[in-house]
């Protein structure tokens, strides 16, 4: 049967958000942490961990990181900074230049 033309036009539910917000952050933190961990590996060593522990526990540590800031950002207080943020700006007047009297 097919779906009607005007069901669920809503767009995504603020769980499917959520979710999608947690994987990019995820990734996102995840390849972060791969070339931050592999860079200070090389800089400072393994250490007592060796290299894929130390390795593992820097792209855990990111990814958990900015899947969590990228899931926070999709509430109704983020969008409405979002909103006001593409809103033209206040243009303030120039303040008048006044020389001093010692000039």
């Amino acid at each position: 049967m097919p779906v009607p033309v005007g069901a669920n036009m809503g767009g995504p539910s603020t769980f499917d958000k959520l979710k999608m917000g947690a994987m990019m952050g995820g990734t996102v933190g995840v390849i972060i942490g791969f070339i931050f961990g592999s860079v200070n590996i090389m800089r400072y060593g393994a250490g007592p961990n060796g290299v894929m522990r130390s390795l593992g526990q820097y792209m855990l540590g990111s990814g958990a990181t900015f899947g969590t800031i990228r899931t926070e950002t999709t509430t109704q207080q983020a969008m409405e900074a979002f909103a006001r943020a593409q809103r033209y700006p206040l243009v303030m007047p120039r303040a008048q230049y006044r020389p001093s009297r010692h000039e």
